[in-house]
């Protein structure tokens, strides 16, 4: 099957439309390659049954029926699959948790090789026990979501990167607080203790630094992007100014790319930079344990710079659909005619198929609204892949219930966002 019409070829044999039940002893495929399968044997034209293959629009409207039905099948098992991975997440949070609590208790246990154990050692591995059983604790509340991941995965299934980072930052001045809380009630001697709280001092040493103002600094400005991109994205939602569907489950990669799953530049660069900066507080506290990692106002600058540039692209990502114009489809040899009720249509524009709606089951969710009826685009497979719905093209045929005249047209995309009207005149 090609092209808009989806016909089967006259005199083509009709296969059955399912596949074959597997013999005994052997585990079905996979429901994706499946899917794929039936899809790209529905684009060559076979398994559309004799009864509507005489009809194009006939044939094409029985092929979407059956992908749809398909596609609904395969979202479910996704769907289901997901939920059962997140579930058993938080016990991998725990192997996460106990392998970074040994690799501290490694790092520590070799630098005391030369000046022996200290109290601020002492300090440190307990600062990272209490922490760990923070951490587990929350995997533990947090078990049917996901585990350590829960905080940070969006209302859209996706990893947040504003979240990740934000966590990141307080995690690390948190770890910083807490060791040194543990090693001021460890201190022995009054000049001890008032070097430790010399620590939590605002100001630092040198030209530019920033000592624990740098770092307070920047895990606000990391909060305040996180929760600013949140109300941003929310806002846009509720006006209908951008659509986001939801994911079947978060991926690692969530932080580096957009919905679709294609590289972000500016989530790249909010992580590099937020990893740089984190590397260089790991540093400061490693070399200087008695004190919060001190930032240089530098840094923090460069940070925040670079959350104000993440925070800039959540109110410019996406859009609603936008109809640009509608031209009758005529097949080769036909009339030049107006368009009229029983005829295919080819909506031009743009953000009919948005980032992270094109998996089949959101594919088969577009709908074109013609005066008052609602018409639901037919999905058109090709060879790996759908020819329609497309992000900027649409076909789908002018129902008979259409009243002749000048009647508005719009599309609803999968997430619900919906296109201003655009005027449509169709004859009798």
């Amino acid at each position: 099957m090609s092209g808009a019409s989806g016909g089967t070829p006259a005199g083509a044999a009709a296969t059955p439309a399912d596949p074959a039940p597997a013999p005994s002893g052997v585990s079905p495929a996979d429901p994706a390659v499946e899917f794929a399968r039936r899809r790209d044997g529905f684009a060559a034209g076979e398994g559309v049954p004799a009864g509507v293959a005489y009809s194009p629009g006939a044939s094409r409207q029985w092929v979407s029926d059956e992908l749809t039905r398909s596609a609904d099948t395969l979202a479910e098992r996704g769907a289901a699959a997901g939920g059962t991975w997140l579930a058993s997440l938080w016990r991998r949070s725990l192997y996460v948790i106990g392998a970074g609590l040994l690799a501290l208790l490694l790092v520590i246990g070799l630098t005391a090789l030369g000046p022996g154990w200290t109290r601020a050692r002492t300090a440190a591995l307990l600062a990272a026990v209490l922490t760990a059983g923070l951490l587990a604790g929350a995997a533990w509340l947090n078990r049917a979501r996901g585990g350590l991941l829960a905080p940070v995965v969006g209302e859209d299934g996706r990893l947040s990167t504003g979240r990740a980072v934000a966590g990141a930052w307080t995690l690390l001045a948190g770890y910083a607080l807490l060791h040194l809380a543990l090693a001021l009630a460890l201190a022995d001697g009054s000049a001890a203790r008032d070097r430790l709280l010399d620590g939590l001092g605002w100001s630092g040493t040198g030209a530019g630094a920033g000592g624990a103002a740098g770092l307070v600094v920047t895990v606000a400005v990391a909060w305040a992007a996180a929760l600013g991109a949140r109300a941003v994205v929310a806002y846009r939602l509720r006006s209908g100014g951008l659509t986001k569907t939801r994911a079947a489950r978060p991926r690692g990669a969530d932080l580096l790319t957009d919905d679709a799953g294609r590289a972000a530049a500016v989530d790249v660069q909010y992580v590099v930079v937020s990893a740089a900066a984190l590397l260089f507080a790991l540093v400061q506290l490693g070399r200087r344990p008695e004190q919060l990692p001190g930032l240089p106002w530098g840094v923090a600058a460069l940070v925040a710079v670079s959350a104000a540039v993440h925070l800039a692209a959540r109110l410019v990502d996406g859009g609603r659909p936008a109809v640009l114009s509608v031209v009758r489809v005529r097949e080769p040899g036909d009339l030049h005619t107006a368009i009229r009720t029983g005829d295919d249509i080819e909506v031009r524009g743009t953000g009919f198929v948005p980032p992270g709606a094109e998996s089949p089951e959101l594919l088969a969710r577009v709908v074109v609204r013609i005066g008052a009826v609602h018409v639901h685009v037919p999905l058109v497979p090709v060879p790996g892949g759908f020819a329609n719905p497309a992000p900027t093209r649409l076909t789908v045929p002018v129902p008979v219930d259409v009243e002749p005249g000048r009647t508005e047209l719009r599309v609803v995309t999968a997430g619900g966002a919906e296109s201003a009207p655009y005027l449509l005149d169709i004859v009798d």
